[in-house]
């Protein structure tokens, strides 16, 4: 066995990158103005992006943290099949 070779290939590397983006973005979303004793109640913090629209796009990302795991690049399948 090469220990030079990674289990991921670069495809994966790839997917994990975009669905950490993702996951931050979503992240961000929920992110905004807050409610304190000096500002007062803020109703903005149940607004739709916040409470709905972020939510969503976080668990997309976490899925794709999933498919990056799980994916297998077909020129590997090759490799491990002549093996």
């Amino acid at each position: 066995m090469n220990k030079n070779k990674f289990v991921f290939g670069k495809e994966n590397f790839i997917i994990l990158a975009i669905s950490i983006a993702i996951i931050i973005f979503g992240f961000w979303l929920m992110s905004g103005a807050k409610t304190t004793e000096e500002t007062g109640f803020d109703p903005r913090i149940f607004d739709t992006r916040r409470i709905v629209i972020s939510p969503i796009i976080t668990m997309i990302g976490f899925a794709l943290v999933a498919v990056a795991i799980l994916w297998k690049p077909k020129n590997q399948e090759n490799k491990t099949l002549k093996s």
